[in-house]
Order: structure tokens, then C-alpha cells, then sequence
């Protein structure tokens, strides 16, 4: 378990983690998001004792980072996938990891076929492409057999058959027990892979809930109801002071109640029903609507800035 309590960092006049307090529990795959400029990497550096904080606490299963004999038995990182000496081959790269912490030499050798490089084990990793360099950050984060692992933007530069085997990887891990903590501006792989989401602006916490809690909110979802006495059932949900809005002459946008409800109220009331289904946002669309005011960093277009006078 991670567990951060009042996390500050300060540079200079720059606040980039505000009293930041969350928990990444063991068991499930946690998505950190937050716009460039947030302060997840910060956080993550905080985390692994790269940065001190300006106050507040971060722990890994009750200890701070730094206080870990054998961190790598503790805590798996990727941070940076080009975090390695180029002249170095994979194997070497690993085995010098493996001996600074006392792990056997046939662990790196796993970890090289399960992350599919034992090929080019011998080659030197300064030729390797930015998916093999992806790869092989994982073969070290995975080195120790860790309890805990944190990996920043894993799927970059990775094939079709290579994302599919993170998230794979990731799912089977936490299903262990372990406890997986991962950032990514990729929305459609978060939703596929995380089971709660950490979301952060500016420093600090936004929303700290389950991924169904979390597409479950704001305006992108409701509740589609068709029916040839719309009417009337838009008059008694009101009642009940439920939001409906006419799409149709039969059919209704409803917020405010599930699906199972609307349909218990129509069956109570005598109403048909010929449609009755859950409209959901995608982790796109809701992550946009909570973090839209928060982006430092925007087009031209996108802050509706003119462009600009080539005459």
C-alpha cells in the first residue's frame, strides 16, 4: 500500500504537490491522472525518495522509500524508460540492479523472457527502440518480485500485441495482491486497465474513487427511457424530483436515477416501457469535464487565441 498524508512539494514560488493526501491499496490497479504540469511525477518522485517533501509524509507498506534496506524487494519503478547506461547490454543492466540488492542471477534471466527480450539480451540497450527501452524498464521494475510497483506512462512506444501485454501483466499482478500504481494520458487504456482512479490538478486532489463511482458522475451519464406514455412518465419522475428532458416524442433523457429505478417506477405506475438503458460518459469525457479548467498548457485554438497576422 502506498499512503500519502499532506504531501507538499514546493520549488521556489512553484506549488507542484498541495497537500496532497490519497491511498493506493493492494489488490487492484490505481490510475493517476492529472494534466501536464499536475504533480504526478513529482508525487511519484516523492513517493521513491527522489524529492523530500516540503511537508506532509509518503509511505510504501508503513515505511518511508528511503528507509528500505533492499528497496527493490519493496518497490518496483519505471520512471524514465531511457534510465540506463546505453553502452550496457539488457542483461548487464539488470544484473548490475540484481547484485546491488542481493537478488540471484536467475532472476534477471525471468524477467528477460517475461518481458520478451531475451533475444537481444546481450545487446547493448543504447540501440534499443523506445518500446525495447520500455521493456526492459519493466524487466527492472519487476526484478525484486515486489509488493509494490509504480510505473509512469508504461505503454509508450509499445506495439498493439505489447500494450495488450501490460495490461494483461498489470491485471494479473494486482490480482496477486500486489499493489499497482499507474499514470497515463491514455484514456481509453486507463479504462481498460484500472479499477480506481487518483485524479490531480495543480498539485492537488481532484477525485480519489472507483472508475464506475467515477464515469458514474457528472452529465455525461443518464438514463435513456422510450416509452408510448412519455409523457406521463416524465410528469411522475418529476414528482419525485428527477431531471428528464424531452429527446423525443417518445423517448426521455433522465439524470438523477438509475436505470432500475425508472424501471420500477414505470412497472408501479403501469407504464411501457420500450427502451430502458444506462448512457455512460467515457473516462475521456468525464476526466475532460473535471480537469478542463486546470490545463496550463493549451493550443492556440483551444484557448480561442487568434492566429496570428502572416500579412
Amino acid at each position: 500500500m502506498i499512503e500519502a498524508i499532506g504531501l507538499s512539494k514546493r520549488y521556489g514560488d512553484t506549488m507542484a504537490v498541495d497537500d496532497l493526501s490519497f491511498t493506493v491499496p493492494p489488490g487492484q490497479v490505481t490510475g493517476f491522472l492529472g494534466p501536464n504540469g499536475a504533480g504526478k511525477s513529482t508525487t511519484m518522485r516523492l513517493i521513491l525518495g527522489l524529492d523530500a517533501p516540503t511537508s506532509g509524509t509518503v509511505t510504501v507498506n508503513g515505511k518511508p522509500y528511503t528507509s528500505l534496506r533492499r528497496p527493490l524487494f519493496e518497490v518496483g519503478a519505471l520512471l524514465e524508460a531511457r534510465a540506463m547506461h546505453g553502452g550496457r547490454s539488457a542483461f548487464n543492466h539488470l544484473m548490475a540492479l540484481a547484485l546491488s540488492n542481493g537478488i540471484p542471477r536467475a532472476r534477471v534471466g525471468k524477467v528477460l523472457d517475461q518481458v520478451g527480450l531475451r533475444s537481444v539480451a546481450r545487446k547493448r540497450s543504447g540501440g534499443f527502440s523506445l518500446g525495447m527501452g520500455q521493456r526492459l524498464g519493466i524487466a527492472a521494475a519487476l526484478l525484486g518480485d515486489p509488493p509494490v510497483l509504480m510505473l509512469d506512462e508504461p505503454v509508450n512506444g509499445l506495439d498493439p500485441e505489447g500494450v495488450l501485454w501490460i495490461r494483461t501483466l498489470l491485471k494479473a499482478l494486482a490480482a496477486e495482491g500486489r499493489t499497482v500504481f499507474l499514470s497515463s494520458h491514455l484514456m481509453s487504456e486507463m479504462a481498460l486497465t484500472a479499477d480506481r482512479l487518483i485524479v490531480v490538478g495543480r498539485g492537488k486532489l481532484i477525485a480519489q474513487t472507483t472508475i464506475e463511482d467515477f464515469l458514474a458522475g457528472g452529465d455525461g451519464s443518464f438514463v435513456q427511457a422510450r416509452s408510448p406514455e412519455a409523457e406521463t412518465l416524465a410528469l411522475v419522475l418529476r414528482a419525485r424530483g428527477v431531471t428528464v428532458v424531452r429527446q423525443g416524442p417518445d423517448l426521455l433523457r433522465i439524470t438523477g436515477v438509475d436505470a432500475g429505478m425508472v424501471g420500477e417506477i414505470a412497472r408501479t405506475e403501469g407504464l411501457a416501457l420500450l427502451e430502458l438503458s444506462t448512457r455512460q460518459a467515457t473516462l475521456e469525457q468525464r476526466y475532460m469535464e473535471l480537469t478542463g479548467d486546470l490545463v496550463d498548457y493549451r493550443t492556440a485554438e483551444d484557448a480561442d487565441v487568434p492566429a496570428p497576422n502572416r500579412n
